[in-house]
């Protein structure tokens, strides 16, 4: 099937969006410089409207058709990962007791880092059981601004 494109920019690096009628299949960070699309699909201006909200602070909860792709579990997990609330964390820990499984934390995690709707699907929200930030696909640094963004309590400058 023909899947659309786009790249945009946002607070964090270019960031790419692939998906059809069906529903969004991925949203990545790059590492790299690219063209912005001049012409967004019309399938993909939700999900472009929705982030840019969400980067300016106004949306807090996404309402997107998501369409990842990816194994059962894989998929059970990123299910769970999108009741974790806006300016909330988890850690993996507690995600695999809700999964049904304390056993599995490794294959939570490991999912967990296979998400590939960034963003959207909060992996970002799921942290150690100390309050480590811990891996992050996007990296640590990008993690950390997502949970400061997200957070009730905003750090201001005193300057």
């Amino acid at each position: 099937r023909l899947m659309e494109t786009c790249i945009i920019n946002s607070p964090l690096g270019f960031t790419k969006i692939t998906g059809d009628d069906d529903g969004i299949v991925s949203v990545t960070v790059l590492n790299s410089e690219e063209k912005i699309t001049d012409i967004i699909p019309l399938e993909l201006e939700d999900c472009v409207f929705q982030l840019q909200e969400y980067f300016d602070g106004k949306r807090e909860v996404f309402d997107l058709k998501l369409n990842p792709e990816g194994t059962d579990f894989q998929k059970k997990v990123w299910n769970e990962l999108l009741e974790i609330p806006f300016g909330k964390t988890i850690a993996y820990l507690e995600l695999s007791k809700k999964l049904g499984d304390i056993k599995a934390i490794r294959a939570v995690a490991n999912a967990n880092g296979k998400n590939p709707i960034w963003i959207i699907i909060p992996c970002h929200r799921v942290i150690g059981s100390d309050g480590s930030l811990t891996g992050y696909a996007g990296g640590l640094s990008r993690k950390q601004w997502l949970l400061e963004h997200e957070s009730p309590y905003k750090q201001s400058s005193l300057f």
